[in-house]
């Protein structure tokens, strides 16, 4: 058991929980998040507008995700190596929204965490592992098209089978990062306000181990993948701006290096908006100890990170020409057109890169 001093009395806090501000009462288990609505922690009001945005990114991502899904399997034409890391990307998003956004909407309206202790671990491995998941996800993205366009083995082939070897292992090492707190380094509990469970930021318990678990996350989950999107963009635009330089006078060359840099920085700003805050925040709770927050920003960080789950299939795939033509064909819609015009695009970039 945790314990915390008050009015010269030793209230002891319950392993399943933690809330890290004053309270007035002798036993805290009676404020419960698993029991009790935590109106203690904001008014109704804001309880109900995270309901409501958690609904939001509930449905728009469980419906984008799986429609991401059933396009590759009923388009053969969209089982291309980049496209595989593409859906690998959407099943992690899907697991995001459909667990994680669903069970927060749910505990959101009823302002405490409905589902119990149990279902609160459960809920924050899974949200971790599919967060983790999309993260590498990205990084893999980065990496294939760097290899592609940049070509830094020379004539090495990106084919499907190494594109699916990459998915495979985002899954192994999400999971060797997001199983440890089911087995005591770290631990998974209510955060923010207590309506949605991730990995413990808060204590400094040496059962637990909460720092060197914080710094592994940031190092290996979060510093790495963003230090490889940074420079795999990096010199794919380098690469694109000599081509287009070289290429002056062809205006599709000159196209596709406008194009191509307006997603890398589309793409790098996302996956910012997406894991900054989460990041800042652990790294904030872990060196300033003891410094109170308001729990109502706390929440931020979970917030934005499972709002990953719409936004980075709006980068990577609605703005994909391939993957919009077959989603509006499989909705009754035209796009053969677009699906032309992405076959030609990708031609014209994937010539750029030296030979």
């Amino acid at each position: 058991m945790l314990s915390r001093m008050k009015h010269g009395r030793v209230t002891e806090l319950p392993e399943d929980f933690y809330i890290p501000i004053p309270l007035d009462t002798d036993n805290i288990t009676l404020l419960s998040p698993f029991l009790v609505p935590q109106d203690h922690l904001a008014n109704a009001g804001t309880f109900y507008a995270m309901a409501a945005y958690m609904f939001f990114i509930f449905v728009v991502g469980s419906f984008i995700n799986a429609l991401t899904v059933a396009c590759t399997v009923q388009y053969k034409k969209l089982r291309s190596h980049l496209n595989y890391i593409l859906v690998n990307l959407a099943v992690a998003n899907l697991l995001v929204s459909v667990v994680g956004s669903f069970t927060a909407c749910c505990s959101f309206a009823s302002r405490y965490f409905i589902f119990g202790p149990l279902a609160c671990k459960i809920e924050g491995f899974v949200a971790t592992l599919g967060g983790m998941v999309s993260l590498w996800s990205l990084a893999v993205v980065a990496f294939e098209r760097w290899l592609v366009i940049c070509k830094p083995l020379g004539n090495f082939i990106f084919k499907p089978d190494h594109a699916m070897g990459c998915c495979v292992f985002t899954w192994v090492f999400a999971l060797i990062a997001s199983a440890p707190p089911l087995f005591g380094w770290s631990r998974y509990i209510p955060e923010g306000l207590q309506c949605s469970c991730g990995p413990d930021w808060y204590t400094s318990n040496n059962k637990y181990n909460n720092e060197s678990y914080v710094m592994f996350l940031f190092c290996f989950c979060f510093a790495v993948p963003l230090a490889t999107i940074i420079f795999c963009y990096t010199q794919l635009l380098i690469t694109l701006k000599m081509a287009a330089k070289a290429q002056a006078e062809s205006a599709s060359t000159q196209k596709a290096e406008r194009e191509v840099t307006r997603m890398v920085v589309v793409m790098v700003m996302g996956f910012l908006v997406c894991w900054v805050p989460y990041a800042s925040f652990a790294l904030w709770v872990v060196n300033n100890r003891g410094q109170p927050f308001d729990l109502r920003f706390a929440s931020i960080p979970s917030i934005f990170s499972k709002s990953s789950a719409v936004y980075n299939p709006v980068i990577y795939v609605l703005l994909n020409k391939q993957f919009r033509s077959c989603m509006m064909k499989m909705l009754g819609m035209s796009g053969g057109d677009d699906e032309e015009s992405s076959t030609q695009s990708v031609t014209e970039v994937s010539k750029v890169g030296p030979a």
